[in-house]
C-alpha cells in the first residue's frame, strides 16, 4: 500500500428509500477492509440506522461463532439535534459531525458514510466532505425522478430534479472549504438479466444525464436475494467462504461476487489518496 494522504472519504447517497444504499455501503467496507485498509463507518441515517444494524447483527455473529470471525469496521451512529430552533440545530449538527470526521481521520484510512433516503441537515453536510459520492438508483424512472424530471413522450431531460441540485450544491461548498472536488458515481442497482424497453430507457436517459450533470456510471448489483437475504447475520457475499454459512452456493451468488467485484474495481480513490 503506498503511502496514505488522508483518509478517502465515501458518502453513498440517494433521496429516495429503497435504492440500496445500505446494502452498497456494507458491501463496500467490507470490501474495503477485506483489501487491507482500516475503514470506518458512520450511519448518517439517526432514524432509520439500517447500517447500525447491520453492523450490530455483524458483531452478534462474530461474538457466537468464535471459530469463523470476519471483519468489523469501527463505527460511529449519529444523533439528530433535539434543539428546537432551527438555525441552532443545523449549527450543533454540522459541528459534532465536523468533530466526529476529525477523530476519525487519526486512525482511518477510509470513511464510509451511510445517508437516509431523506433529504436531512447531516446528509447534506455529509455530502459536502465526500472524495466520491456514490448514488444506487433502481432500474426505474421513479428513482430517475429525483436525479431529473423527465419529459415522458420523448424522454428528453427537462432539467435536474433535488437530489441533483443539492449534489451540484455541495459540490460547491467543498470546493469553497478546501479546493477539493467530488466523483460523482451512479450505480444502477436491482438490474434485471432480461433485456427490456424500461431497461433500454433507462440506460438512454442516464447517459444523457451523465453528460448533463457530471456524473459516472458504474457497475452495479443485479436483483439477487443474496444481497439483502445476509443482513440479520451481518455478513456479506465476501464473507461467506469463511464464515459459518450453512446454505449451498449457486450460480447466483458466482455471479453476485463478480458484480460485487467489479463495482469495487470500478472506484477511482486509489488513485488520489493512495
Amino acid at each position: 500500500m503506498k503511502t496514505k494522504k488522508l483518509p478517502y472519504i465515501f458518502v453513498i447517497g440517494n433521496e429516495k428509500g429503497g435504492a440500496g444504499k445500505t446494502t452498497c455501503s456494507m458491501h463496500l467496507i467490507i470490501g474495503l477492509l477485506e483489501k487491507g485498509y482500516k475503514v470506518t463507518s458512520i450511519d448518517a441515517d439517526c432514524r432509520q440506522g439500517s447500517l447500525t444494524r447491520y453492523l450490530e447483527n455483524r458483531s452478534r455473529y462474530n461474538a457466537t461463532n468464535p471459530d469463523k470471525q470476519v471483519l468489523e469496521p469501527v463505527h460511529h451512529l449519529l444523533k439528530e439535534s433535539l434543539l428546537e430552533n432551527k438555525g441552532e440545530k443545523q449549527a450543533q449538527e454540522k459541528e459534532e459531525f465536523e468533530a466526529l470526521l476529525e477523530s476519525c481521520k487519526q486512525s482511518a484510512d477510509i470513511i464510509v458514510i451511510d445517508t437516509p433516503g431523506t433529504h436531512s441537515n447531516l446528509s447534506t453536510i455529509a455530502h459536502s466532505h465526500a472524495d466520491t459520492v456514490i448514488t444506487p438508483i433502481n432500474d426505474s424512472f421513479i428513482d430517475i425522478d429525483v436525479m431529473a424530471k423527465i419529459d415522458g413522450d420523448n424522454m428528453k431531460i427537462i432539467g435536474p430534479s433535488i437530489y441533483s441540485q443539492m449534489v451540484w450544491e455541495q459540490k460547491l461548498e467543498r470546493a469553497k472549504r478546501d479546493n477539493g472536488s467530488i466523483d460523482w458515481v451512479v450505480m444502477r442497482n436491482r438490474l434485471s438479466s432480461i433485456d427490456a424497453i424500461n431497461k433500454r430507457n433507462v440506460a438512454k436517459v442516464l447517459d444523457d444525464l451523465a453528460k448533463r450533470i457530471s456524473f459516472r456510471q458504474v457497475p452495479g448489483f443485479g436483483e439477487r436475494v443474496v444481497f439483502r437475504e445476509l443482513f440479520l447475520q451481518g455478513l456479506t457475499l465476501l464473507d461467506l467462504k469463511k464464515a459459518n454459512y450453512e446454505k449451498g452456493f449457486s450460480m447466483s451468488h458466482v455471479a453476485a461476487r463478480q458484480e460485487l467485484r467489479d463495482f469495487l474495481d470500478s472506484l477511482d480513490y486509489t488513485k488520489t489518496h493512495f
